[in-house]
């Protein structure tokens, strides 16, 4: 079973910085990476940001240059800093992670429960 703890939501107008942590615990052999994810009200769950453990990136074009992803490989910990922050970055923040069942290749997927984020003019 794996659990993911999300923190760091909140409310900051136009061009305030959030910082968003996502920590994994449970019994998982490896992690093959995670990411974020955010829901705007009336819209479908995007994909914002993602990390490997070997630390490679990607992000969706709306948020390249304003937010950096991380990973704490030790620490089992992804973050999310998000900077210049715009009213179109408002939604609810979802963790995910995806992992290998066990020692197979067979990967599993986990969400996290949100945060919050709303960004006000």
């Amino acid at each position: 079973q794996v659990q993911l703890v999300e923190s760091g939501g909140g409310s900051v107008q136009a061009g305030g910085s959030l910082r968003l942590s996502c920590a994994a615990h449970g019994n998982f052999v490896s992690i093959n990476g995670m990411g974020w994810y955010r829901q705007a009200p009336g819209k479908e769950r995007e994909s914002v940001a993602h990390v490997t453990t070997e630390h490679k990136t990607n992000y969706t074009d709306s948020v390249k240059g304003r937010f950096t992803i991380s990973i704490d490989n030790a620490k089992n910990t992804m973050y999310l800093q998000m900077n210049s922050l715009k009213p179109e970055d408002t939604g609810v923040y979802y963790c995910h992670l995806e992992a290998p069942m066990g020692y197979t290749s067979i990967p599993l997927y986990y969400w996290g429960q949100g945060t919050q984020v709303t960004v006000s003019s």
